[in-house]
C-alpha cells in the first residue's frame, strides 16, 4: 500500500548533522528523499529545520532510527514532526535518552490497524475531540518518556 508522509526536523545547531540529508542519497541511508531547510524569517533567532516527503512508507520506515544514530550537538533540541497521510494531525518524537520517542499529545490517540494477511500493522493519529467517531482497532500505548 502506498502511503504518502510529510517529516519535519527541527534542531538547534544541527546544519552539519542534516546537510547531508538536503543532498542525493550517497548510499548511507534507507532513503532516497532529501531535506529542505526551513530557514526562520528572523534569521538566528530560532533553531532550523528541515523536511522532506515520502510517497511510500518503505522510503521511511528506518527514518527514526537513522535520526537516533545521527551526532546532534544539541540532541535535547530535536524534534521529528511525521504527518502520515492517514493522520488527523502530526505527530511529535523527541530524543529521550538517545532514542526518538513519540510523545503523547493532548486529546490525541494513536491507533494500529492490523493488515490481515501480511502480518504488518499500520497505525495513524486521530484527535479525539473531532467529533468523529473513533476507529476500531487498539490504540497504542506512547507512555511518556
Amino acid at each position: 500500500m502506498s502511503r504518502f508522509a510529510e517529516v519535519v526536523v527541527l534542531a538547534a545547531g544541527a546544519h552539519e548533522v542534516m546537510a547531508p540529508l538536503t543532498r542525493d542519497n550517497d548510499g548511507t541511508r534507507p532513503w532516497s528523499n532529501i531535506f529542505v531547510p526551513i530557514e526562520s524569517e528572523w534569521p538566528g533567532t530560532f533553531g532550523h529545520g528541515w523536511a522532506a516527503e515520502f510517497t511510500h512508507r518503505r522510503h521511511w520506515t528506518h527514518l527514526l532510527e537513522y535520526l537516533e544514530s545521527l551526532p546532534w550537538p544539541r540532541p535535547e533540541t530535536v524534534q521529528v514532526l511525521i504527518h502520515d497521510e492517514e493522520d488527523d494531525c502530526f505527530g511529535l518524537w523527541m530524543l529521550y535518552d538517545g532514542k526518538l520517542a513519540e510523545v503523547p499529545l493532548p486529546r490525541t490517540e494513536r491507533y494500529i490497524e492490523s493488515r490481515s494477511g501480511t502480518g504488518s500493522e499500520i497505525s495513524y493519529l486521530h484527535r479525539t475531540d473531532s467529533g468523529l467517531s473513533l476507529p476500531e482497532g487498539p490504540t497504542m500505548n506512547r507512555p511518556t518518556p
